[in-house]
């Protein structure tokens, strides 16, 4: 079931759920929300992307005149994008990331910070502290792929759970209330509350033919579960 936040004539704009790619891969085995898209619309075209286990807010143009003028607009850096993270450790209150990006010359798909790199810029500000991670909103400035993840990283506060520039490991309740936690007598493993990078593309904001366009997704379940319980047992 697509979760569309709204739609007209040119676009259709989706709350992508973590776990779906937003385009189909090489190989073409795995579903992707634009094909799923296009055996609703027919034509759909790709405005951007999101990676697959980051949730939320992605857009796609209904025919090739609204694909160029939206993509002439993230081009441009006329779209307000904004994220939320849950990252590790404590970061300053506010910060800019001028870093630029570019993806390592033998690790195919892995990006890095590197001078040679395409310009890039993250501002961000903590919403809410815990004890070992910090809430926090993203604004990327520039479009490059793993932005936020490699300049999280950069800062030395990587997101949390993230595989590639993290360091992978789960988030799980004992991570956070780690004095009384017991395992349920039914379970012989204890599931994440986080098994993907904690990444959400929550909001997007811009002009569109004269008419001036907020939308917003809100936050899947394993985000609001994990905020809960972070609140409950690992609140400053």
């Amino acid at each position: 079931m697509l979760d569309i936040i709204f739609e007209d004539d040119d676009m259709v704009v989706i709350n992508k759920p973590a776990g779906l790619l937003s385009i189909p891969d090489r190989f073409g085995k795995e579903a992707s929300l634009k094909s799923l898209l296009h055996e609703k619309y027919g034509n759909i075209f790709t405005v951007h992307r999101l990676d697959q286990q980051t949730s939320g807010l992605i857009i796609f143009a209904k025919n090739a005149e609204a694909h160029k003028l939206l993509s002439e607009l993230f081009e441009g850096r006329t779209i307000v994008k904004k994220y939320f993270g849950l990252v590790n450790g404590r970061p300053p209150q506010t910060g800019v990331v001028e870093e630029n990006m570019m993806e390592h010359p033998i690790r195919k798909g892995f990006m890095m910070v590197h001078a040679k790199g395409k310009e890039s810029k993250t501002t961000y500000e903590v919403v809410k502290y815990f004890k070992q991670y910090a809430w926090v909103s993203f604004q990327i400035h520039t479009g490059r792929t793993h932005q936020i993840r490699v300049h999280a990283k950069h800062i030395g506060h990587s997101i949390v759970s993230d595989d590639l520039y993290g360091d992978g490991e789960k988030l799980k309740l004992s991570n956070i209330k780690k004095k009384n936690f017991k395992l349920a007598k039914v379970e012989e493993e204890e599931r994440p509350l986080m098994g993907r990078q904690a990444l959400h593309a929550a909001s997007v904001q811009f002009e569109y033919k004269g008419k001036e366009l907020l939308l917003e997704a809100p936050l899947p379940k394993d985000l609001t579960a994990t905020l809960k319980q972070l609140e409950k047992w690992n609140a400053l």
